[in-house]
């Protein structure tokens, strides 16, 4: 695992275009969620301890301020082949374990990815109303605890998710987030041999 941080890329930036296959079985495009008054884009994955850390944090965050109108969405752009445990068929049994209630999708070419400058799982985006980008960075101050290689054990800071649900409350009371933000940090998205892009590394 190489321990990567958010590009961060910058703020005002529209949101890129994407249309994925779910888990679900549909094809879900940024389009779809022009009613949500804000939306939040996670590109994330099965198996990365930093994801699985903030899990059960962000599928009740998620589930709360979905219920007030913000668009949630989940990316996985990893390469498969090389890490068989982020499957497609794996991300439907862990959207349904984790009991997400935003779509995940699978960007198999990880030209998505590429388009955010995304680096990392969790790597986070906050759109506004326009779809500009108002915050990127962390779900909060909080990390997996390293027991050992491969070993981690989330219970000793549980994640709070208070990063993301207070650029969330700032905007949703019609604020500008402040510009200063930390990067997510997380596992290096796991790029197809030749594909990786020019911020890799």
């Amino acid at each position: 695992m190489a321990l990567t941080e958010s590009t961060m890329l910058a703020l005002g930036s529209a949101a890129p275009d994407f249309s994925l296959p779910s888990t679900d079985g549909q094809t879900v495009s940024l389009a779809d969620f022009s009613g949500a008054e804000l939306l939040v884009v996670v590109f994330m994955c099965n198996h990365c301890p930093y994801v699985v850390h903030i899990a059960p944090a962000l599928a009740a965050l998620a589930s709360e301020y979905q219920r007030r109108g913000v668009g949630f969405v989940g990316i996985n752009s990893n390469d498969t082949e090389a890490y068989p445990a982020d499957s497609f068929d794996l991300m439907a049994v862990e959207k349904q374990q984790r009991a997400y209630e935003f779509p995940y999708l699978f960007d198999e070419s990880q030209a998505v990815a590429k388009a955010y400058g995304a680096a990392c799982t969790p790597d986070i985006y906050l759109f506004d109303q326009t779809r500009k980008l108002a915050y990127r960075g962390q779900f909060d101050d909080t990390r997996p605890h390293r027991i050992s290689s491969g070993n981690y054990d989330s219970s000793v800071t549980p994640a709070s998710g208070d990063a993301l649900r207070e650029a969330l409350d700032t905007l949703l009371t019609g604020n500008s987030v402040a510009e200063k933000q930390i990067p997510s940090m997380g596992c290096n998205i796991k790029w197809k041999p030749g594909n990786e892009p020019d911020y890799y590394g």
